[in-house]
């Protein structure tokens, strides 16, 4: 309080002293908690304990902030993929081309998955080549209009190698993603952003390399996403209706009185001859029992 009157105050006397405390985070976005090379994210609380006569005493207690990024958002939902191809040149030598397509069910992670890689590579140069996939984090830090960027490996792994007409399928080569921090992509200052590189190695030349982004979250998967998932990847079906909410609990349907009026019961009545002649042109049990139930109405919803 820095209103030094000595109304309010009072005298601590010896002995331990304990005081119940609490604070409310702001509603607006908070970034999620972060330590990079040249920068960082932190939060704690700060206690003071002022003597007279003496310099105060200061604590400080460290604690996490979670910006939450929940990946079963259709956006987060939808598969990525891409294809590319190369051709080698020697001088005056042309060889065949070097083709990649691959791809990923989803965009949207948590650590602790393992990513499902699908991708095909051809090799129709003579050099031998290795196709290869990584994880990388991107570390982006924002002060004095000036930008500086760290790229780290997070995870790698490496397929068959292949020589020359030869050709490699990954069908759902898994990928797992180590303990990593989320996504950092609504700060100002500091960006963490992650991608998924499925590339070929070829000696002596430039790789042929394809980059499929990707967003560590940190509310996983539910079944309901994953089967949404699956069916995007193979229908490309409008997911816009993911956005709906289901109702706690249904409704009860309309009474059968609201629906079907005694006049139009009536009405629907055949002749009995009618009756007779379509009993005798379907006989058997089957008839019988659409002529029991044909006009009850349906149980009541409580009854159900």
């Amino acid at each position: 309080d820095d209103d030094n009157s000595e109304e309010g105050l009072h005298t601590i006397h010896s002995g331990r002293h304990e005081y119940a405390f609490s604070f409310e985070l702001p509603q607006t976005p908070l970034a999620t908690s972060f330590e990079g090379r040249h920068g960082s994210v932190r939060y704690w609380v700060k206690a003071e304990l002022h003597r007279p006569w003496f310099l105060p005493v200061k604590l400080k207690k460290e604690f996490t902030v979670f910006e939450h990024i929940d990946i079963n958002t259709p956006s987060l939902l939808s598969p990525q993929a891409g294809t590319k191809e190369k051709t080698l040149c020697c001088w005056l030598c042309t060889s065949g081309p070097i083709s990649l397509s691959a791809k990923i069910e989803r965009k949207g992670y948590t650590p602790g998955e393992s990513i499902q890689i699908f991708a095909e590579i051809e090799n129709c140069s003579s050099r031998m080549v290795v196709p290869k996939a990584t994880i990388y984090q991107t570390q982006a830090f924002y002060a004095k209009g000036k930008m500086k960027e760290v790229k780290q490996l997070v995870a790698n792994l490496r397929g068959e190698s292949l020589s020359s007409g030869k050709t490699e399928t990954w069908n759902g080569k898994q990928l797992k993603i180590p303990p990593v921090s989320p996504s950092i992509l609504d700060c100002s200052i500091i960006r963490v952003e992650y991608s998924l590189m499925v590339y070929v190695d070829i000696p002596g030349a430039m790789d042929l390399f394809l980059n499929l982004p990707l967003v560590i979250g940190t509310i996983p998967l539910h079944p309901f996403g994953s089967r949404t998932s699956s069916v995007s990847s193979q229908c490309s079906m409008n997911m816009n209706w993911l956005g709906l909410t289901l109702p706690e609990r249904p409704e009860a349907p309309p009474s059968y009185a609201e629906v079907v009026t005694e006049e139009q019961r009536q009405s629907s009545l055949a002749p009995i001859g009618a009756c007779d002649d379509f009993e005798r042109a379907l006989p058997g049990p089957l008839f019988a029992y659409i002529q029991e139930f044909r006009f009850l109405p349906p149980p009541l919803y409580s009854e159900v």
